[in-house]
């Protein structure tokens, strides 16, 4: 699965942004999407996640009701809408894939993105 992320850029806090990832390369129709972020001098860590076949999504804790995940089944595009930013939220935002039906383990991804910056200043 090839991936190529989209729409980071520089926001104010409390200011919306939604990031794109655009997937080729295989029939996405058992595959689970997510998105991670790294700041710098921190561990890459979990933000969202969807399951191509059936949309079931799952989030993580610090970004549950400002950020959505969704996709759209035309364009083999993932989008992650973020709502008011914070500047903890700044960080390389990065697409991800994996193969199988497993949405709740937030590990085993193999397929990257280069990633996205997201800058968000108070």
């Amino acid at each position: 699965v090839q991936l190529v992320e989209s729409g980071g850029g520089l926001v104010q806090a409390g200011d919306s942004l939604r990031l794109s990832c655009a997937a080729s390369g295989r029939s996405l129709s058992n595959v689970i999407l997510a998105w991670f972020r790294q700041a710098p001098g921190t561990e890459r860590e979990f933000v969202a996640a969807i399951k191509w076949s059936s949309r079931a999504t799952d989030y993580a804790e610090s970004v549950k009701g400002r950020f959505r995940i969704s996709r759209d089944n035309v364009k083999n595009t993932v989008y992650l809408q973020m709502n008011s930013l914070k500047p903890e939220d700044a960080a390389l935002y990065y697409c991800a894939a994996k193969v199988g039906y497993d949405i709740g383990s937030r590990h085993d991804y193999n397929y990257w993105g280069q990633g996205t910056q997201v800058t968000v200043s108070s």
